[in-house]
């Protein structure tokens, strides 16, 4: 089978990371006969600086037109000083809308191999973690009404949270999926006590669950859930809500993890296309010096194979892959502990590599 896959390195250490995907990806074509066909494109910082916009008409076009899009991340301190529609990461924004990328799905999965990096109390995490946010993405604060007005107390900014039932039932839907296959176990996040938004959003996922009686509902206010997370993160196994409160507990979730540099993302469209990148950011202080993790976008790699390609088994021999050179004790600096094997960012993927040939 032929696969065409949109490229999109980005900047800092994005092109590191990306190059090592790419190079398993390949492995696992030829170990199952499979072809994938690249077209790499520009985003964000780099866009800006080759073509005076984060993200060019082509970008867009490119990503439609392929099987699925592999990200590396964008942004840096070089372009911290654009005005805030100008900035690097509006390209991100701009291609979840564009691309109708309504749904990010991001497992927060603690490597036993890894349990020291965690930094919560090992009594806390014993026996794993194993958690998966689905983020709303394409609605929501981030998407909504913007702008200034003069106010008694001076010049005011406004953003607007704003949720329609299909945004809603749409992301509960995958969230109700995503359980059935898992434990049969979610939790929605929201502030309904106090945002009438929220209160749409709870009462739209009731209804939704009416649909699925195997999975047990439950629901949490964003405040607490942040609180529980730390506490006690076993209690969690898929997690589903708004746009924003997404943003801030996938975030928490990976970093009980140990390391972001491990976890990966995707971002899913109606039917099969998604997006694919790691959920750490730029990193430019490092770029270029083989020094990232590239892990994470190799798992996110394997996702693709997973969600939008269909290829389980191939997905499963990265995941195993990863996990064996964890296993021998190979680390990038991001993970590295006293007595384990020190590996660059093309040493790991040139391990990864040879544990999937």
């Amino acid at each position: 089978m032929n696969y065409k896959i949109a490229l999109v390195p980005g900047d800092g250490i994005g092109p590191d990371v990306v190059a090592e995907a790419v190079k398993v990806l390949d492995a696992v074509g030829v170990k199952y006969g499979h072809q994938f066909e690249y077209e790499t494109v520009l985003a964000g910082g780099a866009a800006i600086d080759a073509m005076g916009e984060c993200l060019p008409q082509n970008t867009i076009d490119v990503c439609k037109k392929s099987d699925a899009v592999l990200l590396g991340a964008v942004g840096g301190w070089k372009w911290d000083t654009l005005p805030g529609d100008q900035r690097p990461e509006r390209a991100l924004l701009g291609l979840r809308k564009e691309l109708g990328l309504f749904a990010n799905l991001r497992p927060a999965l603690l490597f036993e191999e890894l349990a020291e990096a965690c930094p919560l109390k090992p009594e806390i995490i014993e026996g794993g973690l194993d958690i998966v946010v689905v983020r709303e993405l394409t609605g929501g604060i981030y998407f909504g009404e913007k702008g200034y007005k003069d106010t008694e107390l001076g010049r005011a900014a406004y953003d607007v949270e704003q949720y329609a039932e299909e945004e809603v039932r749409r992301i509960a839907v995958v969230a109700f999926d995503m359980a059935m296959k898992r434990n049969k176990k979610l939790t929605s996040v929201d502030k309904a006590n106090v945002l009438e938004s929220s209160r749409l959003w709870r009462s739209v996922v009731t209804e939704t669950a009416k649909d699925y009686p195997e999975v047990e509902l439950s629901h949490m206010y964003i405040d607490n859930a942040a609180m529980q997370m730390v506490r006690n993160p076993k209690q969690f196994d898929v997690i589903v809500t708004s746009n924003i409160f997404g943003d801030i507990l996938s975030d928490e979730a990976s970093m009980i993890t140990g390391s972001i540099g491990m976890l990966p993302s995707a971002s899913l469209a109606k039917g099969n296309f998604g997006m694919y990148e790691p959920v750490h950011g730029s990193a430019p202080d490092i770029a270029g010096q083989n020094k990232a993790n590239p892990m994470a976008t190799i798992l996110s790699a394997a996702m693709m194979l997973r969600y939008t390609f269909g290829l389980s088994k191939e997905a499963d021999d990265i995941e195993a892959a990863v996990k064996a050179v964890l296993t021998q004790g190979g680390r990038t600096p991001d993970i590295m502990s006293p007595g384990k094997v020190s590996l660059g960012t093309k040493e790991a993927g040139d391990r990864i590599v040879a544990a999937i040939s």
